[in-house]
């Protein structure tokens, strides 16, 4: 069975894009690729603080996540090559739609004082990009068991040619962005 989202894109956000916007061809129409989700730990604490952060970050996603390791030595931060500086995980397919459906239903409605994500956060080739302050928005995580604060980023990749057309498909697709004065 498909994805609440995913059968919302068939159903409603392909004819309503391919509509507005006369695509010709099927391919042409937008549509996410991947969600990856990353968690930077700082080298300077403990040396558990980078499998908590993985342990937070499978529990959200439901994937393993990957550690990822420092490239180079630098010594103004105190970071030598190979330390573990962070973890991400990758989403595509059923599990990005189920990711991105509960994101935007259950996680960024329960951050306080929300009043919509800036639609100024695209890069300029149709992706999108957000930092979420802690990972205790999501109802995965249980508020008794985690040690620190942990912040994250997810970054929303889609086939749009320019950003006009990737704000339309997230808009669509149900993404709470705030509006313009």
């Amino acid at each position: 069975m498909k994805p609440r989202l995913q059968q919302k894109y068939m159903d409603e956000v392909r004819p309503a894009l391919q509509q507005k916007r006369a695509y010709i061809n099927a391919h042409q129409i937008p549509r996410m690729v991947k969600i990856v989700i990353h968690m930077g730990v700082s080298s300077a604490l403990e040396k558990t603080a980078i499998d908590d952060a993985a342990k937070d970050l499978g529990s959200i996603t439901g994937r393993k996540p990957v550690i990822d390791k420092s490239r180079k030595s630098v010594a103004n931060f105190k970071l030598r090559q190979g330390q573990p500086i962070g973890c991400h995980v990758t989403l595509r397919r059923e599990v990005m739609y189920e990711f991105f459906d509960r994101l935007v239903s259950t996680a960024l409605p329960r951050i306080r004082d929300f009043r919509g994500l800036t639609p100024r956060a695209f890069d300029g080739r149709g992706n999108y990009s957000l930092g979420l302050d802690d990972q205790t928005i999501f109802p995965e995580i249980d508020l008794d068991k985690i040690k620190r604060h942990q912040g994250m980023d997810v970054t929303i990749v889609t086939t749009a040619q320019t950003d006009a057309e990737a704000l339309e498909l997230l808009k669509l697709m149900g993404m709470p962005f705030a509006e313009g004065k």
